[in-house]
């Protein structure tokens, strides 16, 4: 159904193309997991110069947990408000960090991990969880990255309905 994509237009262009492929490799499956799985798979194939690329999931109230992703072995459970993603969460807004050791609180699941985005999910005013994207370059992710996978998430929240 799908190959490997040669992106060539600007970093926006690549996003909105990126943003059809996800729509178009969504629709008419309803399963949660499944699209939260194919959305990393495509993530992982457009992104480079990233070690982990996924899916947190709210469980309960107060507590994300692990779910669909790509890489090594992560952390499984993250405390609303702890870490990137806990913050994220609990903020209900984008993170964009630059060098992931000087976060105040991170969370080191990956050692090789030095800078990190995370989108949070929200679906019906609630948070479902994140999108967590990790590489082992320095400010590896820019404003139009957030965006851009901002923009993703809107497409991916269609899909979780």
């Amino acid at each position: 159904m799908f190959t490997q994509q040669q992106y060539e237009g600007t970093l926006q262009e690549n996003y909105d193309l990126l943003c059809r492929q996800l729509d178009a490799l969504l629709e008419d499956e309803p399963n949660v997991m499944a699209n939260l799985a194919n959305a990393s798979a495509l993530l992982n194939q457009f992104l480079d110069r990233t070690n982990w690329v996924g899916f947190y999931v709210m469980d309960g109230e107060d507590e994300l947990v692990l779910g669909p992703f790509q890489g090594l072995p992560a952390c499984v459970r993250i405390a609303l408000g702890k870490g990137v993603c806990g913050t994220a969460a609990q903020t209900r807004q984008t993170q964009l960090v630059e060098d992931v050791h000087a976060f105040p609180g991170h969370i080191a699941c990956d050692a090789a991990s030095r800078s990190e985005v995370v989108v949070p999910i929200i679906v019906e005013d609630r948070v479902f969880g994140v999108l967590d994207i990790d590489s082992p370059e320095l400010a590896r992710f820019t404003e139009e990255d957030a965006r851009g996978l901002e923009k993703f998430v809107e497409v991916l929240v269609k899909h979780l309905g």
